[in-house]
């Protein structure tokens, strides 16, 4: 990994600051960027707060979590990047939104860095195809949360070279991450299992064949899942999972994959889980409450 120093990620929402904090411990410096002051500082409060508690645990010392806090360097310009050898985009699940990403971020970084995104269900081809670089393109799909998820997706689109996916498996290992190898289909491998049986949990509850609560305690109980797919739902953020499930509808042409009406009635609700304190559960009190 002696070509990769320098670590950029752009956006600071939950899987931005998660990336930044796996590479700030890995060694890397990290450029965290967002196009807000607020979502940095939260994003940096994350930070910290998730290293404080793998202290406590006792899975890293507390000279690490003092260096690797000093390696993440937060802002809202892009200029930093042109000292980047490595710039991962963690934006909003939106085509347009990474597109124009990728677009300011080739007027900045160098010709030798390389370009990832974090998408968990758009093209990688579609997403290269926007930038400069193609065969220095690839999508690096980490696990939600990051600093404890062990698993990353690498997917190849057409141009990917060879060089850059040897790459990406270098810095997975230096991550201590495990890879696997999805091909560039509408949500590679998780999220084409996973989000289709959220939103049969979530037309299970729209159609009343159980409540909130019997569906999630159902599948915990009867298929030993650590988290309901409600309550899981909810820890993603129901904009992502609509997000996927419309990127899956709409590239594989299949009704399996039709977003349930309920899963839309909530987003445009805005209640988007657990970020917005409610979903299929409230969480302004001191208990999650169901909400439905």
């Amino acid at each position: 990994m002696s070509n990769i120093g320098t670590v950029g990620v752009v956006g600071a929402g939950q899987m931005g600051n998660g990336i930044a904090h796996v590479c700030a411990l890995a060694g890397y410096d990290v450029f965290l960027n967002d196009v807000s002051e607020d979502a940095l500082e939260q994003g940096m409060k994350t930070i910290e707060a998730n290293m404080s508690r793998q202290v406590s645990r006792s899975m890293i010392s507390p000279d690490d979590m003092t260096t690797a806090l000093k390696r993440i360097q937060p802002g809202t310009s892009l200029e930093p990047f042109g000292k980047v050898d490595l710039a991962i985009e963690a934006a909003t699940e939106k085509r347009e939104v990474k597109e124009a990403i990728f677009k300011s971020l080739c007027d900045v970084v160098p010709e030798r860095t390389y370009l990832a995104t974090n998408t968990s269900s758009i093209s990688i081809t579609r997403l290269a195809a926007t930038t400069d670089r193609p065969e220095k393109f690839i999508g690096l799909h980490f696990m939600n949360p990051v600093p404890l998820m062990k698993l990353m997706e690498v997917i190849r689109g057409l141009a990917t070279d060879q060089d850059t996916y040897e790459m990406a498996l270098g810095f997975a290992k230096a991550l201590g991450k495990t890879t696997t190898n999805a091909e560039d289909y509408p949500a590679f491998i998780v999220n084409r299992v996973l989000v289709p049986m959220i939103n049969e949990a979530v037309y299970a509850l729209y159609e009343g064949v159980g409540t909130v609560e019997s569906i999630d305690t159902a599948m915990k109980l009867g298929a030993n899942h650590p988290m309901g797919p409600l309550e899981l739902a909810d820890f993603i953020g129901l904009d992502t999972c609509l997000s996927i499930m419309q990127v899956l509808h709409d590239g594989l042409a299949d009704t399996k994959y039709r977003p349930c009406p309920l899963l839309v009635k909530y987003v445009e609700a805005g209640w988007l889980g657990r970020k917005a304190k409610r979903g299929f559960y409230d969480y302004r009190g001191d208990v999650p409450v169901p909400t439905r």
